[in-house]
């Protein structure tokens, strides 16, 4: 049971690497798993540890000789890819609990709800790759937008969403039409193979399939992975792992096996990967022959950046 959930954590690991290389044309295996560790650890230790982390992002990869447009790129499909599955596995778990006779009227009224939500998301991304007109409308109102919350802090109006918007379409195209299908099964896999590791869990310390069923477990896993979207403490921490109890104990598992499987589960795939990204930060300190100087796409030096 031990190794099985170490090799089930080693998986979920290398299921990551792979998807930020399907993203960015250029990165090996090596340099993808010591980014991913490092930013990771940084996400999930320091306060507003997810803009750290991209910035910290932009810093690695400018060492290796990416190009900012790259980077800016790679940093956009990814986030776009993770929201979408986000947003849609709530769906697909709760419509596989209703067509096996598990779910009732509520969840079905959720997953309409999320549903409804997904398509639109869709549907923005859709049209700003659709027409240059709409991506640049598009940038322009997020940026009101967000000009109108910052106003009372001093801030002064965002003015270049819209051209940047433009760009950012743009290269979403062309990165997009050669790689969707690998961003997107790379994207699908990091996610199944997380829940697989809370499955594992659950089944190791005594939550039978009669207690919660796998489909529940990937119910409650989906709502769970919404939860990490809210900025409320680094990773999640606290928030998630109530969210993961709660559900699993709404579902019928008990609660000290359950508490003991969302722990065990939490320390295989948060805890254990901050020291894991301290020593890959210093890898990546320490391994000169991976330092290139930075070089500009010609074909989008110019561009504003995202």
């Amino acid at each position: 049971e031990l190794w099985s959930l170490v090799g089930a954590t080693v998986l979920n690991l290398v299921t990551y690497w792979l998807a930020n290389m399907a993203a960015l044309p250029g990165l090996r295996l090596a340099q993808s798993a010591v980014l991913t560790q490092t930013t990771t650890s940084v996400a999930n230790t320091l306060p507003a540890g997810g803009a750290v982390a991209v910035g910290l992002t932009y810093t690695m990869l400018r060492s290796w000789g990416f190009a900012g447009q790259a980077i800016a790129l790679y940093v956009g499909v990814t986030g776009i890819w993770n929201i979408f599955l986000k947003l849609g596995l709530p769906i697909i778990s709760l419509g596989l609990l209703a067509i096996t006779g598990q779910a009732n009227a509520a969840l079905v009224l959720a997953a309409l709800v999320g549903l409804a939500i997904l398509a639109v998301a869709v549907a923005l991304f859709a049209l700003a790759l659709w027409k240059k007109e709409l991506a640049r409308r598009i940038g322009d109102g997020l940026g009101r937008l967000v000009s109108a919350v910052l106003r009372p802090f001093g801030k002064p109006p965002i003015t270049t969403w819209g051209e940047q918007a433009v760009a950012f379409r743009k290269r979403t195209i062309v990165l997009v039409a050669r790689r969707w299908l690998a961003i997107t099964l790379a994207t699908v896999a990091s996610h199944l193979a997380l829940w697989f590791v809370l499955l594992l869990a659950l089944r190791h310390v005594g939550v039978s399939e009669s207690e919660v069923s796998t489909l529940q477990v990937l119910a409650v896993f989906a709502f769970g992975r919404l939860l990490t979207a809210l900025p409320v403490t680094p990773g999640g921490l606290g928030v998630v792992e109530l969210g993961y109890i709660g559900g699993l104990v709404a579902a019928g598992g008990s609660r000290p096996e359950v508490v003991a499987a969302v722990l065990l589960f939490r320390v295989l795939t948060y805890a254990i990967q901050i020291p894991v990204g301290g020593f890959t930060y210093l890898i990546w300190r320490a391994r000169s022959s991976w330092r290139r100087e930075s070089v500009e796409d010609p074909a989008t030096a110019g561009t504003p950046a995202v």
